[in-house]
Parts: C-alpha cells; sequence; structure tokens
C-alpha cells in the first residue's frame, strides 16, 4: 500500500473508531423518553442524561489541557483507554441504579470521550499536512452523522429495547477501543511532545492567532449544537402552528437537516485547502447567521422554503467546524497542539450548555418558538469577525499552505 494511500485508509479507520466511541453519547438522545418513563425522571434530572455527558466532555477536555495529556501520552492508547471507559460507564444504565448514579455514569461518559475526540484530531493531523482541512472534515462529517441517527431511529425505529440500544453503543465503545489500541498509531508528521507544565493554558490564551481561531469556534459552537438540539421541538412548533413540513414527520425532518451537515463538513474541508480556512469559516459563518435570521420569516410556511432553508442552514453551521481545529494545529506551537485542541473543545462545550438552556428560555420570553433562534445569531456573527481579523495577521500564512 502506498503512502498515499495508507494515510486514508488510516483517515477511514478513525473516523469509524471515532464514530463508534461516541454512539454513547448519541445513544441517549435516542432512548431518554422510555428511561424518563421507565424511571419516572423529572424533566430536569432527563435533561441531564444528555447534559452530564456534555459537562464531562468540559470537565475532561480541560482537565486534558491543563495537563498536557494529548501533548505526553501515545494518543492511540489514551483514546482506547478512554472508549473503553466510555463503554464500561454507559454499561451502568443497564443496572438502573437511580438517577443521581445514572448522572454521575453519564458525566464519566463525558470524561471519558474528552479523551477520544479532541486527540483523534491531533492523530488525524499526523497523518495530513496537505489536505488536512479536507481530512479533518471528513471525521466530522462522519460524527455529523453519527449525531443524526438517533432522529432517524425516532422517525423509523419505534419500539427497540431500550436496553438494546445502550447495550449496544456499548459494544460500538469496545470495538473502537480494540480499532485504536491494534490498528492506528501516528503517522509521518509528529508534533512535539512536552512535560506537565501549568503555565502552557497560559501560553495557550496569550497566542493572539490561535484565540482568533479559537473565538471563530466558540462563536461557532454558540450556534451548532442549541440549533441541532432545538430543531426538532422547533419544527414541531411550526407543524402545530399549521406549516404542514414532512407531514408531521419532524423526526425525519431533523434527520434530514442534521444529516445533510456532513456533506457540509466534508465540502468546507475541500474548500479550505483550496481558498483558505479564513475565507471558508466566515462564508460559512454568515450563510449559517442568515438562516437562523430566515427560519423563523417562514416558520408558518410556505413549507418548501422553511425545508430549504433548514437544510441550508443544516449544510452551512457544519461546514467551517472542522476548520477551526485544523488552523489551530497549524497556529500552535507544536508542542502544545494537543492541549490546545482540548483547551478550545473544552471551552466550545461549555458554551454549548448556556446556549442550549437559553434558548427555549428566550423563546418562552418573546412569545414562543417562531424568533428564538434569533438568540443564536451573535454567535456566527462574532465567529466571522474574529476570523477575519485572523486572516488580517500575518500568521495566518501558516493556514493551508499559505491560504488564508
Amino acid at each position: 500500500m502506498s503512502g498515499e494511500e495508507r494515510r486514508w485508509s488510516f483517515l477511514a479507520l478513525a473516523c469509524l473508531a471515532v464514530v463508534l466511541s461516541l454512539t454513547t453519547w448519541f445513544s441517549a438522545t435516542a432512548v431518554i423518553p422510555e428511561l424518563k418513563a421507565r424511571w419516572q425522571l423529572g424533566a430536569a434530572a432527563a435533561a441531564w442524561l444528555t447534559n452530564g455527558v456534555q459537562a464531562g466532555f468540559v470537565f475532561g477536555a480541560l482537565a486534558s489541557s491543563i495537563l498536557g495529556l494529548p501533548d505526553r501520552w501515545r494518543l492511540n492508547r489514551m483514546m482506547a483507554g478512554a472508549a473503553a471507559l466510555a463503554g464500561a460507564a454507559n454499561l451502568v444504565l443497564l443496572i438502573e441504579p437511580g438517577a443521581v448514579v445514572v448522572i454521575l455514569a453519564r458525566f464519566v461518559t463525558g470524561i471519558a470521550l474528552a479523551g477520544v475526540y479532541p486527540p483523534a484530531i491531533k492523530l488525524m493531523a499526523t497523518w495530513f499536512r496537505k489536505e488536512r482541512g479536507l481530512a479533518l472534515g471528513l471525521l466530522i462529517a462522519a460524527l455529523t452523522l453519527g449525531s443524526a441517527l438517533p432522529h432517524l431511529v425516532r422517525a423509523i425505529g419505534a419500539g427497540i429495547d431500550w436496553r438494546v440500544v445502550v447495550s449496544a453503543s456499548s459494544l460500538c465503545a469496545f470495538v473502537s477501543a480494540a480499532i485504536f489500541a491494534r490498528a492506528l498509531h501516528e503517522g509521518p508528521f509528529p508534533f512535539a511532545r512536552s512535560v506537565v507544565d501549568p503555565r502552557q493554558v497560559g501560553a495557550i490564551i496569550r497566542d493572539r492567532p490561535v484565540m482568533l481561531a479559537n473565538l471563530g469556534y466558540f462563536g461557532h459552537m454558540w450556534e451548532l449544537y442549541a440549533m441541532w438540539g432545538w430543531f426538532l421541538a422547533y419544527a414541531g412548533a411550526a407543524f402545530a402552528a399549521g406549516n404542514p413540513i414532512f407531514s408531521g414527520n419532524v423526526s425525519l425532518l431533523t434527520f434530514a437537516v442534521i444529516a445533510v451537515g456532513a456533506l457540509g463538513a466534508a465540502g468546507g474541508g475541500l474548500l479550505a485547502d483550496r481558498v483558505g480556512r479564513c475565507n471558508t469559516t466566515a462564508l460559512s459563518m454568515a450563510l449559517s447567521g442568515a438562516c437562523a435570521l430566515l427560519i423563523g420569516v417562514f416558520f408558518d410556511g410556505p413549507s418548501w422554503l422553511f425545508v430549504a432553508v433548514a437544510l441550508v442552514w443544516g449544510v452551512s453551521v457544519v461546514a467551517d467546524s472542522a476548520q477551526f481545529s485544523a488552523a489551530v494545529t497549524e497556529l500552535a506551537e507544536p508542542h502544545l497542539v494537543g492541549s490546545a485542541l482540548a483547551f478550545q473543545m473544552g471551552i466550545g462545550f461549555a458554551i454549548t450548555i448556556v446556549a442550549i438552556w437559553m434558548v427555549p428560555l428566550f423563546g418562552g420570553a418573546i412569545g414562543g418558538w417562531r424568533w428564538a433562534f434569533l438568540l443564536l445569531v451573535p454567535g456566527p456573527a462574532i465567529g466571522a469577525a474574529a476570523m477575519l481579523a485572523l486572516r488580517a495577521d500575518r500568521s495566518a500564512l501558516k493556514l493551508a499552505g499559505g491560504r488564508r
């Protein structure tokens, strides 16, 4: 196998392994209604079945960044151990130990997944110096499809026992651990290793180009997960208001809107490698911000315009996602790349928790769902401004082989 073929085969394996491990995160979306009914959970406790993973991921990513774990440990071993821990923590749900223990288990699952996702970005960057944007875009495309699958399960798979879903997701995580341990390793462009130094977080924060890329990512994350998380409820409210979208099958529409983002992530990576990361991310956020504005205009119809705006939003909202991480791998000091990625994602996912919490509150305050997504518009606006500021910085010449 040639070096070119080998790196793409490694990318395919990495995409498979990361998605398999993250099924322990995605699966909760598919079974929350069953768990809520079986364990008589209130709305707050049910929300923490998902938010617990999110909070654990934030804690794990920031701790990993402070300790410099992705820059000190062998990446494939770190990811294998983390994936196995995620699978084991997920199995706790089968014991039905009560709400407190289950939420704690979900928190541990999130901590474990912070040892999979950010290191996977760094691992793939060691295989791709050229076409790095496309490679990481394909990885995000795979994750986007994984995020969409629970909505497809709910649309066409009613009646599946929740225990089967939980068991299958843990099995997937264990398989991914084996792939990480036995089939993946760092590529021909490794980054320098570091030692434990809590001051390295300060070095990341003081690095202006890296923080501009991070600010772009933070604006992107303010929008992305809140849109993904609340689109089902938003489309349901539009249908209830008289918009005959998808004949009322809003789960299928939500699957389509999220899944089409896989095309955006791959296309965004291809575009970024050719016209520049700053240009691509700014354009993507301009489009997604416009869609957040326009979706309310067509809330009550015509339905084809509502669906069209939703699909364009689904493509554009994630088209830039991988490029912020790609930018960090190119801008950060080589011995800090892993920690810088973990820092970026830790803060980014913390922002998603706030945005997800605020969207329905904002909607309630302004009289309903129709204009609720206006709250998300500042995210892409700030993010696009940050990436345009980065484009004007000389350091942007490090991006995508000199393509800003």
